[in-house]
């Protein structure tokens, strides 16, 4: 083993670095800009995969195309620290787009800086404060905005939450470091910024606002007032799939290119950024480059909500109970690719408002087909985790629209009771089948700790979680039955075998309900 590193170490390739662009090859797409010149004007906090892949690019697109004050600084406020990866490499890395066999790469420039605040907020605040700052974009997660899933507002007794409020000026979540940023900005310059979540939650510029204005005004009237006058909170819709970074893809980099990248993405070519048309002060004009400035979100929301992300969420809980790994291994199945498009044609569509320019059938199959792209190495484990957070907006939903209505939700429940069913079986009692990433995992093993195989009763006291599922959906007795019948089947000893079940004959069939009309 030793001769191996020892003859690696002798010929490693260069690291990325601004000196080694001239040198890459000529296949390797390089910014269109003088980087030198790049001043910064856009601060985004939790610089993932997903930011590298999707705004980082559109302002790299941005920049070639109509160079303005609008570098990036970085900010991660959570693990991983950047000085090692970003940092070491200028901002400097290489997106990969992969297609099947197919593998394009681009060095992306648009990060001038990169930030670690994980120890303490006061870098953040510095960058975030400052008058140079007229844009800060964030992906934080669905659980950073430290909100109620199932109302959209202010959780005030999250932990971090109450830290903040009793210690206003050492803030550690998201709400309370933009909350003290806006505070600080109002002190020294009184600048505008617009704050703009791209993270994938629906009304996500009405759940940012809702945060850190109830988070001002627990901090006094006059700060209000300012975010009142000077911030503004636009939503967005944000679309690409990038999994989480392998050494794999490293390792295709030094191969194919001849040079080392610690922060390599990877993404599918499909990609889309829809932006609402409300902002404070100067604005990237993303609209130039592809995204799209737009009056109302929502359509374009609910369309990728309830299409790509439930088809993913879905694909996700059935992917593990049925024994895969990825997404795309999940999605060749054809029982699941059968069962996904039945529910998303025959249950989620009818939910959905009409979006401008798009047909919500070919979406479905685009989708789809996304989806099965084998290059993308998306794990479900990945995917699933967090459910407690999206299913509200993926799933519960549509079932409510359709429950309104009177309408079937057969298909629709099963993958809410594969979420259930994926962390049941998380717990000791169930075997810890696999390990879960939720916030609501300890919660849900103690109830199966306690119940066992009671799928009744299981279901109760997972419903009565009022967070995540409102009391009126919880108490609905149609819900309840297609729910206790799906957890039942999934915990069975052929999960498979019951969703064929599901996708023979009426979807009504199997509860014996009432023909009822719509």
């Amino acid at each position: 083993m030793g001769d191996r590193s020892q003859s690696l170490s002798a010929s490693s390739p260069e690291s990325l670095s601004p000196a080694l662009l001239d040198r890459l090859p000529s296949e390797v797409r390089k910014p269109a800009y003088d980087r030198a010149a790049l001043k910064p004007g856009i601060a985004h906090i939790g610089v993932g995969a997903f930011h590298r892949c999707h705004q980082a690019e559109y302002t790299d697109d941005l920049l070639a195309k109509d160079f303005d004050r609008w570098g990036l600084v970085g900010i991660n406020i959570r693990s991983p620290l950047l000085a090692d990866t970003l940092g070491r490499q200028d901002g400097l890395y290489t997106r990969l787009i992969r297609q099947n066999d197919e593998v394009e790469a681009r060095i992306i420039g648009s990060i001038v800086s990169v930030v670690d605040s994980q120890e303490s907020a006061a870098p953040a605040l510095d960058v975030l404060a400052s008058p140079d700052i007229e844009m800060v974009t964030m992906t934080v997660t669905e659980k950073g905005y430290c909100h109620i899933p199932s109302s959209g507002a202010l959780d005030p007794d999250h932990p971090d939450i109450a830290h903040d409020l009793a210690n206003p000026e050492t803030p550690g979540s998201v709400p309370g470091i933009l909350a003290r940023a806006l505070e600080l900005r109002m002190a020294t310059h009184g600048r505008p910024v617009t704050l703009l979540s791209c993270d994938n939650i629906p009304t996500n510029g009405i759940i940012l606002g809702n945060v850190v204005r109830t988070f001002a005004e627990r901090r006094g009237r006059r700060l209000a007032d300012w975010i009142e006058a000077n911030v503004a909170f636009p939503s967005a819709m944000v679309d690409r799939i990038a999994p989480a970074t392998t050494e794999a893809d490293i390792d295709t980099v030094e191969k194919r290119f001849g040079y080392r990248d610690g922060a390599v993405v990877v993404g599918e070519r499909f990609r889309q950024w829809v932006i609402e048309n409300r902002f404070a002060g100067r604005v990237p004009r993303w609209d130039r480059v592809g995204a799209t400035f737009v009056d109302d979100v929502t359509p374009f929301e609910h369309l990728k909500m309830r299409v790509l992300n439930g088809a993913q969420t879905t694909l996700s809980y059935l992917g593990v109970l049925g024994g895969f790994e990825h997404t795309f291994e999940t999605i060749a199945d054809p029982l699941l690719a059968n069962f996904v498009r039945r529910m998303l044609t025959e249950e989620a569509l009818p939910t959905l408002m009409p979006v401008p320019g798009i047909a919500p059938t070919a979406y479905v199959e685009q989708s789809l087909s996304r989806l099965a792209n084998t290059a993308i190495r998306h794990r479900n484990h990945q995917i699933a985790t967090d459910g407690s957070q999206k299913i509200v907006q993926r799933l519960l939903s549509p079932i409510r629209d359709r429950l309104a209505k009177g309408e079937s939700i057969a298909l629709l429940s099963v993958p809410v009771a594969g979420w259930m069913a994926y962390l049941i079986k998380a717990s000791v009692r169930f075997g810890r089948a696999w390990q879960v990433s939720d916030p609501f995992a300890g919660k849900i093993a103690a109830i199966a700790d306690r119940i066992g195989a009671d799928s009744g009763a299981l279901v109760d006291s997972i419903l009565a979680i009022d967070a995540i599922f409102d009391p009126s959906l919880a108490a609905n007795a149609t819900f309840r039955a297609h729910v206790v019948a799906g957890l039942d089947g999934l915990l069975s000893g052929d999960p498979m075998g019951f969703v064929g079940q599901v996708c023979a004959g009426p979807t009504d069939a199997r509860l014996k309900q009432p023909a009822r009309s719509a």
